[in-house]
């Protein structure tokens, strides 16, 4: 069997220091040589999300710098892992990889040309979905499947928010509750992140800019409040989150879009038994089940429509491609989500 040649340098988007988008650069660096439970992934396209600025920003404290940028990616499998522990594993088996199958991974870094990642952490995509859109969906995808199951299981009937609705994790939260029959409320900034809410699930839509958005939604829940509250934008939403949950509700934080949540004692809670969750989605996807479980979900979600991507905008492979997609998506004007192409199927 022949060896396939791999480059013996790649390049890559990195962060050469913690600090704003000056510290984007793009590096040739070596051929990410891989483990033996690791596979090879020729990168097509890149999905951005918020968190990749945390780790810029240093609010997510970096391994080591420079450090490779990115969360999330689509590309071709290149290679399978060596360890015959891992070839043996009956999970692993009923993956069924295959040399030049098209796989998504939901974890950084992301943004170069080739990346080795374990392989419990490498998706298998199915047929016919587009690579671009198998990279914007792992990471935003994973984390409401996990969260809506897990942080709060919001079931048929509740009434739950979503702050920043029209965004790419917002626009997912709608259409997988909606598909559950939640009475989903969607806060936004516009007329016409508006429609694009409501046109994937939102059955009510505030918008903030021009309406009280605590008076419209204990209107709407006839002064109980919501049943869950998913909050991805942070600071400027918290305060009035404790005013629109009801009794025994949970509030779930997931990203710090608008800044960092000050801190919170947990006498707060009291008053009506609020139920406060800060999850990393990672901890919710460990095991090989839990892995299999969501990654079916995921693919399920897509193949089927009842997950559509509504992708915002593409960006070039370059520093200011990156740059300028990180500052875009954290200035709130964008719908949906944002990609980087990597390279050309």
């Amino acid at each position: 069997m022949t060896t396939k040649q791999f480059p013996q340098t790649i390049k890559a988007i990195q962060y050469v220091d913690v600090g704003g988008p000056e510290v984007i650069k793009m590096n040739e660096i070596p051929f990410p040589t891989p483990q033996p439970n690791e596979m090879v992934i020729r990168v097509l396209w890149g999905g951005v999300n918020f968190i990749d600025t945390y780790f810029r920003r240093g609010i997510y404290p970096l391994k080591s710098l420079p450090w490779t940028a990115g969360s999330e990616a689509s590309g071709i499998l290149e290679s399978l892992p060596t360890d015959p522990a891992v070839l043996n594993d009956p999970e692993f088996k009923a993956r069924n990889y295959k040399v030049g199958q098209l796989v998504a991974t939901g974890v950084g870094p992301a943004f170069a040309e080739y990346v080795s990642k374990p392989w419990i952490k490498v998706l298998s995509v199915p047929d016919g979905v587009d690579p671009k859109i198998a990279a914007a969906v792992p990471v935003q995808g994973l984390t409401v499947l996990t969260i809506i199951e897990e942080s709060y299981k919001a079931k048929k009937g509740d009434y739950c928010l979503v702050h920043a609705a029209a965004g790419g994790l917002g626009l997912t939260f709608c259409q997988l509750l909606s598909a559950r029959g939640v009475h989903v409320i969607g806060s936004v900034s516009t007329r016409e992140k508006v429609e694009l809410a409501k046109a994937n699930g939102a059955e009510f839509v505030i918008n903030y800019k021009e309406e009280d958005l605590i008076k419209r939604v204990n209107e709407i829940t006839n002064g109980e409040g919501v049943h869950g509250i998913y909050d991805g934008v942070g600071k400027s939403t918290w305060a009035g989150n404790f005013e629109m949950i009801r009794r025994k509700g949970t509030i779930v934080s997931i990203v710090n879009a608008s800044g960092v949540i000050p801190p919170i004692s947990v006498l707060e809670l009291k008053n009506k038994n609020i139920h406060l969750v800060r999850p990393d989605n990672n901890n919710y996807l460990v095991t090989p089940e839990e892995v299999n479980q969501y990654n079916t979900q995921l693919w399920d979600a897509v193949t089927s429509g009842t997950l559509k991507t509504h992708i915002y905008k593409e960006y070039p492979f370059t520093p200011q491609g990156v740059a300028e997609a990180q500052e875009e998506q954290s200035s709130g004007k964008t719908t949906g989500k944002l990609v980087i192409k990597i390279a050309s199927s």
